[in-house]
């Protein structure tokens, strides 16, 4: 949905009382209201905003909160928090944006961008001349003691000159209404992702406020942070690549999906365009990094890190990480590889750090800080710290740098502090002790159960680093506020984001999409990362697996009423068994039809089993989650989609255990079934005719194709081994499992033959669903991958998957023993069980690992 304007642009307040629609509720007092000025009036950016929104848009504000929350769960955005035992949060998006005009940006951007200047110069000095330690500008203890100083960067200068590229400046508005900076963060700044997000959801629903205010527009930020970042790679890569004029290769590591913020390290690689990976993608050679890839190994110049210091490199750092690269700052020192933000820098976040910036300032940049910082006070000053106790009563106690201490600072968290009672405290161990004033945050608004209340807010700015050594500062950011009866903002403590929006009164610039190289140069092969690899190959073995076991329960509910139910009980038993809807060893699912029943419903939800229809849902959509990057938003969302509907119509179905009993609503299950089946269709259509036919596609297909192969012989060998293939029952059921009905009731109308059926499901190559084309066409795939990935080092996949026209033909598989059964049948449904198996085998050892080809191949 989007608001609407129904009003003229020039509408003027008195044609519309924008509060007099709402139930208003009062800002904080001792805060600067964002919304309203001291007089009770909306201030000009809000007056306008809400005219332009008009009377039916404020009317439909409560759609508005439905619609973003909507948003949040088809696109699947998520917070990991680590108290909720890795399981992610819906993130949390407010309706209302944050609105900056141009004059006070103006202001925060010189501001910010100058604190970037800083921050580099800092760096630079601190791991070069170290001027500033030997000028008492800045206290030894800050740095030599923080776990963020690296001893082994000491000396390092990178190849372009360049510390760091992206640096965050958190802002709070004092009572007074001065933007005034809280904090830095330099290490790995997060929530660039967040904001572009929270921009195209709340910019999507306030479409006319959005063009007529002229929100800045985001998209140049980001284009800006790629050709910084590739221009950094050029400059590691060798003379040969150079020559070749090959495009850099940038990646984004990640700690992988447990992280707080995986979904912005996903989203923001698919946006940037750049490969997502995890250190165990990553790997280290004659000072070189590569990534593992389907094909090998391909050199990774850049490097957009999202990863702790710390837990960089188990080499030279925390050896205990395994979620780093062993090796990475010696290809870092090495000038092999630029890493964004470079190891090291964040021991600048220090909040003690903040006394010492004004003389800093004055001392690296020759200037005055254009934006104030919130009052610090580092207590191991001795004079600095009388100073606090003479001046504050009471305080924000910091520990001034990360790390668990006997007598650590409670933090921002914990609230304001009576200093006396930590006196004795921070005496005893003053260095680990920063005191900041309190402050108290703007009150910005926020729509919540049809009324306007508000909330305190932090701005979390941007700059970017310019290729042409400038920094620009993002027109707008991340925008947090404070949960409920807090105030102090945190996403882990209940808080919420908004989108920013800074006005301008010039139009947005144009993007322009004329080619920058020649068409020679264009890059049509897209590198597909080992783990990437891994992830295709399941996606697309989790999506034929819960659509052919959809088929299975919809056919094994069908089949409990009807005559011939008895006579095929035990093959619908073993079906489900095999193919894991029921659990192997129940006996309960063989004592009667309506026991069957039973089990077979309650295992339907992904808590049953890892190989319920809920848990292959999951699990497909884990996979996927995996490789966003590489499809479509309808496509990932109808992936998302399938999951969540089918768990939201178990939950209204409220199943119990089996063993308490319980009845059901059959017409409420058959329908999600049969919604489900048309989700999944719609998945495998985007599968076969959305994506490029490279090797991801080949993947997936080749998952799907094996999984196919393996369970249509499973339904063949149990109809087979159970005798029913005679059974017109049997032999209606395996023309649905095959889904070749009208296939063959128009090429047999009326009669049942055995080997007209297996002809159709098995040796007919023509048919999509039959056993052997699907396999030939497995066989084709595999040596497509093969011939991609640059040739097998191990054996021909032809050695373990036997030619199709090996395979036996119609005749033999019709043969039956003296005790009647298709005992050659049943042994080419093992066959083929075995060879996928194998074949899958293969593709995981050849493809999704090269730990032990790697030493060869860089050699070679």
């Amino acid at each position: 949905m989007a608001f609407q304007s129904t009003l003229p642009f020039d509408a003027t307040a008195a044609q519309l009382d924008a509060l007099t629609l709402l139930r208003v509720l009062p800002a904080r007092e001792g805060r600067w209201d964002e919304l309203r000025d001291a007089s009770g009036q909306l201030r000009e950016p809000w007056r306008q905003f809400f005219e332009l929104l008009g009377e039916q848009g404020i009317a439909r504000l409560d759609d508005g909160v439905a619609a973003v929350a909507q948003q949040i769960r088809d696109n699947d955005i998520t917070y990991n928090v680590y108290a909720d035992n890795g399981e992610p949060r819906a993130w949390s998006l407010d309706l209302l944006p944050l609105v900056i005009d141009e004059d006070e940006w103006a202001a925060i951007e010189r501001g910010v961008a100058q604190r970037a200047r800083l921050m580099e110069a800092i760096i630079a000095d601190t791991y070069g001349p170290q001027t500033l330690l030997q000028r008492g500008l800045l206290p030894g203890a800050l740095v030599f003691g923080h776990p963020g100083y690296l001893r082994s960067v000491k000396g390092f200068m990178p190849p372009d000159g360049r510390f760091l590229r992206i640096v965050a400046v958190d802002l709070a508005r004092s009572p007074s209404g001065a933007w005034t900076v809280i904090a830095h963060r330099t290490e790995a700044p997060s929530g660039l992702g967040y904001a572009l997000e929270n921009r195209l959801i709340v910019g999507s629903l306030f479409t006319d406020p959005f063009r007529a205010m002229r929100v800045s527009r985001l998209a140049s930020t980001y284009s800006q942070l790629v050709a910084t970042l590739a221009q950094a790679a050029r400059a590691t890569m060798r003379d040969d690549e150079a020559d070749r004029n090959d495009a850099p290769h940038i990646a984004l590591l990640t700690p992988g999906p447990f992280s707080e913020t995986y979904f912005e390290h996903v989203f923001l690689a698919r946006y940037l365009g750049v490969t997502l990976v995890e250190g165990k993608d990553l790997t280290v050679r004659q000072d070189k990094l590569y990534l593992k890839t389907l094909a090998g190994l391909s050199r990774v110049h850049a490097v957009l890190r999202r990863l702790d210091d710390a837990f960089c490199d188990p080499v030279e750092l925390r050896a205990d990480s395994s979620i780093g690269v062993p090796g990475l700052l010696q290809v870092m020192r090495a000038g092999n590889v630029a890493i964004s933000n470079v190891p090291g820098a964040g021991f600048t976040e220090s909040p003690a750090l903040n006394a010492f910036l004004p003389g800093i300032a004055d001392a690296l940049l020759g200037e005055s800080l254009e934006l104030p910082t919130v009052p610090t006070w580092w207590c191991g000053e001795e004079a600095a710290r009388s100073e606090a106790f003479e001046q504050l009563d009471d305080a924000l106690l910091v520990p001034t740098w990360p790390g668990a201490q006997a007598d650590r600072a409670p933090g921002i968290e914990a609230g304001v502090q009576k200093l006396a009672d930590w006196r004795e405290r921070i005496e005893r161990t003053p260095d680990v002790f920063t005191l900041q004033q309190s402050l108290p945050f703007s009150s910005a608004p926020r729509f919540h159960d049809g009324a306007l209340g508000a909330r305190p807010c932090v701005l979390r700015a941007y700059a970017i680093a310019d290729v042409d050594g400038t920094w620009r500062v993002m027109p707008g950011g991340f925008t947090r506020l404070a949960a409920d009866r807090r105030a102090t903002v945190s996403m882990q403590f209940g808080g919420s984001s908004v989108d920013t929006w800074v006005l301008s009164s010039e139009p947005g610039p144009a993007t322009s999409l004329r080619p920058s190289m020649k068409p020679g140069d264009l890059r049509k092969h897209r590198i597909v990362s080992s783990r990437a690899a891994e992830n295709l190959f399941w996606a697309g073995r989790y999506g034929e697996r819960v659509e052919n076991n959809v088929r299975l329960c919809r056919l094994l509910l069908g089949s409990l009423d009807t005559s011939d139910a008895d006579a095929m009980f035990s093959t619908l038993v073993e079906l489900a068994q095999q193919c894991g809807l029921i659990p192997s060893i129940d006996t309960l699912a063989r004592s009667s039809r309506h026991a069957f029943e039973r089990v077979l419903v309650a295992g339907l939800a992904e808590s049953a089993t890892q190989t319920s229809i809920g848990g292959n849902l999951t699990e497909q959509a884990r996979a996927c989650g995996e490789i966003r990057d590489r499809l479509s938003t309808d496509h990932w969302r109808t992936i998302l989609a399938s999951r969540n509907d089918f768990r939201d119509a178990l939950a209204r179905l409220k199943l119990a255990s089996p063993e308490a009993g319980f009845d059901y609503d059959r017409v409420m299950l058959s329908g999600a079934l049969e919604h489900l089946a048309t989700q999944l269709l719609a998945i495998s259509g985007a599968q076969g005719d959305r994506m490029t036919r490279d090797e991801a596609w080949r993947l997936i297909f080749i998952g799907r194709m094996i999984e196919r192969v393996s369970t249509m012989s499973t339904f063949l060998r149990a109809a087979a081994e159970h005798d029913t293939l005679g059974v017109p029952a049997g032999f209606d059921l395996l023309l649905q499992l095959f889904d070749s009905t009208l296939t063959y009731r128009s090429l047999y109308p009326g009669r049942l033959e055995v080997p007209a059926l297996i002809d159709l499901i098995v040796v007919d190559r023509t048919n999509p669903r039959g056993l052997y084309g699907v396999y030939a066409r497995l066989c084709v795939k595999l040596d497509e991958i093969a011939a991609a990935a640059g040739g097998a080092r191990r054996a021909n996949f032809s050695g373990i998957v036997p030619h199709v026209d090996a395979l036996p033909q119609l005749e033999t598989l019709c043969e039956t023993s003296e005790d009647g059964r298709y005992a050659k049948l049943i042994a080419l449904c093992d066959s083929m069980i075995a060879s996928v198996s194998a074949a899958s085998t293969e593709v995981s050892a050849r493809y999704f690992s090269h730990a032990n080809t790697l030493s060869a191949q860089v050699s070679s």
